[in-house]
């Protein structure tokens, strides 16, 4: 079912702010080729919006835009910090404006592109992220609550910091719990949001379900086959299953296998139907904004971005 096409806001344009796009929508949509062939046309340059892609060696389980795909168009915020290196929203915020700013400055074009709607967010609204940083000793005493629990916690400590976490992801519940728990203001309240930094034209790309759903599968079968029981290996002789970058969809399901817990045809369906769940959280994220230009043929991202 295809949702309906925003108009771009015109009050939007009248603010001079720099303007930049941003592709957004679920996982395998096909937000990369859009992306770039946008920055092709309108010489822009690529910036990761994916909270896993930022990560070093995790490339296939992450689908990273190849190495023939990155040599179209810069890419900026890919590889930047180790699985084992604390990578926070306010980290991500910081230096996804710094280079931004900087693409702008060149004469360029940003092309914000990635699923994780959060960082998206933090672009797109400039919200004010306390900087509350890791806790090690709450965190591990969170971590022995059970995933409903921890839910209840957030929903009746801060309902609307709640409404806007992953409650089925117990990583993001406890990381909305520190920030809680230590004093820190709810980045979704209204008071916490600082002046928009940018005229931002999103841009989302919808597929029907079915086809979304065999696209997932189709890409988790290639993923195994250029090796990423392998990568995932490699990775885990270097850090530990408990690190958040190490329970992303791809590399947490194929550690079942790789510790003996489950035989590969089978951590293989788990990561196809983990995938396609998360596909399905990531539009309930998307819906909610109202400004979001929502597409199907990449000529009719043409239009919008030449109204832009």
């Amino acid at each position: 079912m295809r949702l309906p096409r925003r108009s771009v806001n015109l009050k939007i344009l009248t603010m001079k702010l720099p303007k930049i796009i941003a592709i957004v929508g679920p996982t395998a949509s096909g937000k990369t080729e859009l992306a770039l062939r946008l920055a092709e046309k309108y010489s822009g340059e690529i910036v990761n919006a994916d909270s896993r892609q930022v990560y070093r060696g995790m490339d296939i389980g992450t689908a990273k835009p190849a190495k023939d795909e990155m040599k179209r168009a810069p890419h900026h915020l890919f590889d930047i910090v180790n699985p084992g290196e604390e990578f926070t929203l306010a980290h991500y915020k910081k230096i996804a404006f710094e280079t931004i700013d900087d693409i702008i400055k060149r004469g360029k074009l940003p092309v914000v592109v990635g699923g994780t709607g959060l960082y998206v967010w933090a672009i797109v609204d400039n919200p004010d992220i306390p900087a509350v940083e890791p806790d090690l000793a709450l965190r591990q005493k969170l971590s022995e609550i059970s995933p409903p629990e921890l839910a209840e916690m957030l929903k009746t400590k801060d309902p609307v910091l709640a409404e806007k976490t992953d409650l089925k992801n117990p990583r993001r519940v406890i990381r909305a719990l520190e920030i809680v728990l230590a004093g820190g203001e709810s980045p979704f309240k209204n008071k916490n949001k600082l002046p928009p930094r940018y005229d931002v034209l999103q841009i989302g790309l919808t597929v029907p379900r079915e086809e979304l759903n065999a696209r997932i599968n189709a890409r988790v079968d290639g993923q195994i086959k250029r090796g990423l029981a392998a990568e995932v290996a490699g990775l885990a002789k270097k850090y530990s299953w408990s690190l958040p970058a190490m329970s992303g969809i791809g590399y947490k399901q194929l550690g079942y296998y790789l510790r003996g817990e489950m035989p590969l045809a089978e951590a293989i369906e788990l990561v196809k139907r983990d995938t396609r769940r998360y596909a399905k959280r990531q539009m309930t994220w998307f819906k909610r904004d109202q400004r979001i230009n929502w597409i199907e043929q990449i000529s009719e991202a043409e239009e919008l971005v030449e109204k832009f």
